[in-house]
């Protein structure tokens, strides 16, 4: 919206985040923050915490800033094996300090095994935990590959996460 010459902004942004990553046998599994019992882990240079990655995408893309990779490149040394929570963290006082707070996150993931229902309470407590937010506000779905792709094939698992920000009254 354009006033004046001048661009207006709500006080509400949606942000989306999406990350795939490899699995292969070992462990552990971390997802949402969260170690869960499984024969295989998922590959990246930091712990691979596909769901966490979602989220900092999700909440950095709501206010235009860098996404994940730009922040925490796998070219630093200092970004191998890191806690993906940290990450969060770290990207989170990124988004308030650009004058935003959560509103609420919505995540799917997507893992033919293990089952993620046991779990969910567990990650959502978790996320909410990191951001400071109440658990409630946070939606967690666990979907199949039904047999079908990467997913179906248990040779990846994929995370998708979706945010409402609001501005910060001054």
């Amino acid at each position: 919206m354009v006033a004046s010459g001048c661009f207006m902004s709500t006080h509400f942004r949606i942000g989306l985040g999406t990350d795939t990553h490899r699995t292969e046998p070992g462990g552990p599994l971390v997802i949402g923050g969260v170690q869960v019992p499984h024969d295989r882990q998922l590959v990246g240079h930091s712990d691979a915490d596909v769901l966490l990655h979602a989220v900092i995408d999700a909440l950095l893309g709501a206010v235009g800033l860098p996404d994940i990779g730009e922040l925490f490149p796998n070219t630093r040394e200092e970004n191998r094996d890191r806690d993906s929570a940290e990450l969060l963290r770290l990207a989170y006082e990124k988004v308030r300090a650009a004058g935003y707070q959560l509103v609420n996150l919505d995540c799917v993931i997507a893992a033919e095994r293990p089952k993620l229902s046991p779990y969910k309470e567990a990650i959502r407590h978790r996320m909410a935990g990191i951001l400071g937010a109440n658990p409630f506000d946070i939606g967690l779905k666990a979907k199949t590959g039904e047999g079908v792709g990467p997913v179906g094939r248990e040779e990846a698992i994929e995370a998708t996460a979706i945010v409402l920000v609001e501005k910060l009254s001054k």
